[in-house]
């Protein structure tokens, strides 16, 4: 084969994206973020079922979020150098075997412990689908491989609840885990299809969290996903009073719609400009996200308003995840950075749904748009005033 034959099939190899495999990262970042948001759809139903309030039924998602949050920075530290894909599968093991216990028994406290369990796959499954992506295709395409795998995050975040709800309705929502548990194991049947094990960090090539942090550009990464998760999930957890305000509590199933669909557009707006524009897109997206706070904050005074603000917000929010994992990776040089993000991202949701419900009870429903438009501000600016090291023009080699 002549040395120009060989160039061009280098180059077929770099620019060919392996959708099987992908898809398959996709398919378990979704499978993460419903595993965690689709109690809030069964909480009416588990409330009844169990003999519990649905308040304390709804800690069912903060034990999960907690325990992603402290389990993916040691976790991932003690699996460094095992296989990504025997990780990926042992996340999905955990999957399958904590959501058929929560569908089987009736016992709150082993729901709970199933919840944690399930919390720390997720840990796994966060922190390395970025950097799988990212090493599974060539450096141009880089970008555009972490838009495809990523993108299971927000599309499960505008459909998850929606789904938890009609599946519990139809059918019970012990059947909606043993279903979600089914799902796992399939999913595990695909990962060993199309994906190759590759080799996890070789003996003293592990990265420790200091150096990481010493990086430049990357503490300012972390504040940035910081406020965007607050801000984000201050008005996430909190649209239904948002939507009652506006005189249109019973559309909330459709406001969660028009987020949605504005997030999936955003999805595909970054996957397809990422690489060549991934600055301008994460500028884009924290104004946008602090735009559509901004519109919602007057969403009491007409419904049309509140789903316009709705729709920015939708936009702004739903390449992010892309986004901040591209720009942790490029700034760090090694995707351990995903599982200090991961860390971030959940304490960052369980701060919001905190702060947001001390608002609502201090000083009502309409103070949380104008917070929101306060802490997207700095968020803002540190992302546009990164333009050195944490946010800057890239050009691939």
């Amino acid at each position: 084969m002549s040395s120009a034959t060989n160039e061009e099939t280098l180059v077929s190899e770099k620019v060919r994206l392996p959708l099987a495999g992908l898809l398959a990262l996709f398919a378990a970042g979704f499978l993460g973020i419903i595993n965690e948001t689709i109690p809030a759809g069964l909480l009416p139903a588990m409330s009844k079922s169990l003999g519990l309030s649905e308040s304390v039924v709804g800690q069912t998602i903060t034990v999960y979020a907690l325990a992603t949050a402290l389990t993916a920075i040691p976790l991932n530290a003690a699996l460094k150098n095992r296989g990504r894909r025997s990780v990926l599968i042992a996340a999905l093991i955990t999957f399958g075997v904590a959501n058929a216990v929560a569908g089987l028994v009736d016992s709150f406290a082993v729901i709970l412990v199933a919840r944690v369990v399930a919390g720390v796959g997720a840990g796994l499954i966060w922190s390395n689908i970025g950097g799988y992506a990212a090493r599974i295709v060539g450096e141009t395409l880089q970008g555009k491989a972490i838009a495809i795998a990523m993108a299971g995050i927000p599309v499960a975040l505008a459909l998850g609840l929606p789904a938890g709800t009609l599946l519990g309705d139809a059918a019970g929502w012990e059947v909606t885990f043993i279903a979600t548990a089914v799902v796992s194991v399939a999913l595990i049947a695909w990962v060993l299809f199309s994906l190759p094990n590759l080799p996890g960090q070789p003996a003293g090539g592990h990265v420790p969290i200091a150096t990481i942090l010493q990086t430049r550009g990357v503490v300012s990464i972390l504040w940035v996903v910081a406020g965007f998760m607050v801000a984000h999930n201050i008005l996430y957890t909190y649209i239904g009073p948002l939507t009652a305000a506006a005189g249109v509590g019973g559309q909330i199933e459709w406001v969660l719609l028009v987020f949605g669909l504005a997030a999936l557009l955003s999805i595909w707006a970054t996957g397809t400009f990422v690489d060549p524009h991934h600055r301008r897109l994460i500028v884009l997206s924290t104004v946008v996200v602090g735009a559509g706070a901004l519109v919602l904050g007057f969403g009491q005074v007409n419904p049309v308003i509140l789903y316009l603000g709705v729709a920015i917000w939708g936009l702004g929010f739903g390449g992010s995840a892309t986004l901040f994992v591209t720009a942790g990776v490029r700034a760090a040089e090694t995707d351990a950075v995903q599982s200090i993000l991961v860390t971030v991202f959940n304490l960052s949701i369980a701060a919001g749904g905190i702060l947001g419900g001390l608002l609502l009870a201090g000083f009502g429903i309409s103070s949380i748009p104008w917070v929101t438009v306060a802490i997207m501000i700095p968020t803002a600016i540190t992302t546009i005033a990164g333009r050195q090291h944490a946010f800057p023009r890239w050009a691939h080699a």
